[in-house]
């Protein structure tokens, strides 16, 4: 298999890489972090004008026609940099709604306006009973002419203190956990009876608690079919996995250099403490499990599109459970091999490891995922 990148995709990275060296430093995130909603508008309308916005939309819907290995590239980018922007909130989650289930009207409608830069999105599928489980949803849409009413909550919704537009996830038919009868609402953030509290996270983004009290979509803002959202779900969410896994890798290769970087100009007993052997022994695991997640998240980019739904859920499990296992070693032996300084909120080696776990927790951690690693195993052999 041919791993090699395109010129265009070499173009891409450089394009990326090249805005983030010039804009992003760790001094700079700071201030972007403490602007309101926690990202600078200024860095998003770049990331609009460098076409990074309407990179996975066809380009029949004004987009460009990228596809996940082009958001792999981005992606990793962004976790090199810990960019705050919603890019995975409004590009990955709400633009793959609308890539995947959307109307031709819907899509006209919103996809120039989110490649453009001028509106955001989220994705709010969790609930405070749901943990994991996409399809443990008691918000409930019930039907009122051509409309729906919905009433519900739904937690850690990222970027849904700023998005324009929030698509959540709400019961039509069945019971709470239940996997049909789950459709999916795009509601505008002002919409009366939508109420939310916005929070930054323990990694600097910003999630929200969304509350439905009645609030009305009519038909134009139903996506899709009212009772079969969930497969639309699953898509998105196994997409998201992929792009978070080559953000993880992105985070998790910076933060090994800047490690070895901290062994070879530390001294201590009046040398450098790189040249203790043990010390070089942690780093080379640290390594070895870098590369372990950038092949799984490689893996999972290339089956992203996997049209069927056990393949693709399969290998998106899988490159979780390595994904959390390395961020694990990458993240603690990051922290002890720097010591104290590793810990303090003025350097930067701790804020990548709280991305990191953070990003063991997005659609299900590591244990989680390897209980379903084992589920496909039994599908398989049955």
């Amino acid at each position: 298999m041919d791993f090699d990148l395109t010129e265009e995709q070499r173009l891409l990275k450089d394009s990326v890489d090249g805005l983030l060296a010039d804009t992003y430093d760790f001094e700079t995130r700071k201030k972007y972090a403490a602007l309101a909603g926690g990202y600078s508008p200024e860095i998003w309308a770049k990331f609009a004008e460098l076409g990074l916005l309407g990179l996975p939309f066809a380009e029949d819907d004004g987009g460009f026609g990228g596809g996940a290995v082009e958001t792999m590239l981005v992606m990793e980018a962004l976790g090199k940099s810990l960019v705050l922007e919603p890019y995975l909130a409004t590009v990955v989650l709400g633009g793959g709604v609308l890539r995947h289930a959307g109307s031709a009207e819907q899509k006209a409608a919103h996809i120039p306006a989110v490649v453009d830069g001028s509106r955001t999105l989220a994705l709010g599928t969790t609930e405070r009973h749901s943990r994991y489980d996409l399809f443990d949803v008691s918000t409930t849409a019930k039907k009122d002419g051509s409309s729906f009413v919905l009433d519900g909550e739904k937690a850690v919704v990222i970027n849904g203190g700023t998005a324009d537009h929030v698509i959540v996830t709400a019961r039509t038919a069945g019971a709470r956990r239940d996997k049909g009868g789950i459709g999916l609402f795009l509601v505008p953030a002002n919409a009366a009876g939508l109420t939310r509290r916005d929070t930054a996270t323990q990694d600097g983004t910003h999630a929200a608690e969304i509350t439905l009290s009645g609030v009305r979509v009519d038909a134009d803002g139903v996506i899709g079919d009212p009772e079969g959202g969930l497969a639309v779900v699953e898509r998105v969410a196994d997409e998201a996995i992929a792009a978070l896994a080559a953000e993880a890798v992105g985070a998790m290769d910076e933060l090994q250099t800047l490690t070895v970087d901290y062994l070879k100009t530390r001294k201590q007993f009046g040398v450098n403490i790189g040249a203790f052997q043990s010390l070089q022994h942690r780093a080379a695991e640290m390594f070895v499990a870098l590369e372990q997640a950038r092949s799984m998240a490689m893996l999972a980019a290339m089956t992203s599109g996997e049209t069927d739904a056990v393949e693709r859920q399969a290998m998106a499990s899988a490159a979780k459970v390595q994904i959390g296992r390395s961020a694990k070693i990458i993240g603690q032996g990051a922290i002890q091999l720097h010591g104290g300084i590793g810990m303090t909120m003025e350097y930067k080696a701790g804020h990548y490891f709280k991305r990191l776990t953070m990003i063991d927790t997005l659609f299900g951690d590591a244990d989680h995922h390897l209980a379903k690693v084992a589920d496909f195993g039994r599908l398989v052999a049955a």
